[in-house]
This record gives structure tokens, C-alpha cells and sequence, in this order.
């Protein structure tokens, strides 16, 4: 088993207080805050964390798909749109949008969209949120 590490430090109180994320690589470490998270001011913010973990996974399965199916894409560009909803008082994540581009040469447009939108229900973070709806937009460009 594979394990991944990551830190987390809040001081001060909810609206106040500032945080540090870091990844257990050192790859990465950004503050956060009430204002990142909730007013979009500033800093990182777990949803953004979790838009370029799902982006970054999305990615490298559609690429992997590709290469099984007998493609050799040049480039896979994945953006993630991680929508933050407010209901009874509740914050929840309602919606992913991945919208992806990929150079493959000689692939039709019916193949590639059907090894993306399996890419998309196999991606480990896609299946990690599977109580998020998540959407694909993908476009073969090149």
C-alpha cells in the first residue's frame, strides 16, 4: 500500500486565523485562510488543492486510456472548476468541471471522447468523489 502525506497548521480562530498547507514532498506550501477559502481573496484553499489533485489525476488517466488503446498523445491539459455551495448553513463541494485538451494524433473524435469520459469515471480522485457530480468537457486540438 502506497501512503501520502500531507500537513495542515490553523492558528487563531474561524474567520481570523490564517493556516499553512504543505505537502508531505515539500513540492508544495501555501497559506490559507477564511478569506481564501470563503471570500476568494489571497491564498490557496483546500478546494483548489482538490481541483489540481483531480486535474492532475484526470490527466495521467487519459492518458494512460490513450496509450492502452494504441495512441501516443503529445499533451494532455486538464482545468478543474471546484464549485463551493452553501445550503442550510452547510458548505459543500456541489460540482467538479474538468475541461480537458488533448493532442492525439490519429484518433477520431468518437474514440477519444469515449477513452475520456472512461478516464473520467476511473481517475482514483474522480472515484474518490463520487458524491460530487462531476463534469467533462474534453476537445481533441492540434
Amino acid at each position: 500500500m502506497m501512503e501520502r502525506k500531507a500537513t495542515a497548521m490553523w492558528e487563531g480562530d474561524l474567520k481570523g486565523g490564517k493556516g499553512k498547507v504543505k505537502l508531505g514532498t515539500g513540492a508544495f506550501e501555501g497559506a490559507y485562510s477564511f478569506k481564501s477559502r470563503f471570500e476568494g481573496s489571497g491564498d490557496t484553499n483546500p478546494e483548489e488543492l482538490i481541483g489540481a489533485a483531480h486535474a492532475g489525476c484526470f490527466s495521467m488517466a487519459l492518458t494512460s486510456a490513450l496509450v492502452k488503446a494504441g495512441f501516443e498523445p503529445t499533451r494532455v491539459k486538464t482545468d478543474a472548476k471546484v464549485f463551493l455551495d452553501k445550503v442550510n448553513d452547510i458548505f459543500n463541494i456541489s460540482k467538479v468541471e474538468l475541461m480537458t485538451e488533448a493532442e492525439v494524433p490519429k484518433i477520431d473524435e468518437t474514440k477519444f471522447l469515449a477513452l475520456a469520459e472512461s478516464a473520467r469515471k476511473d481517475c482514483i480522485v474522480s472515484r474518490a468523489l463520487t458524491g460530487v457530480n462531476t463534469t467533462l468537457s474534453a476537445k481533441l486540438v492540434g
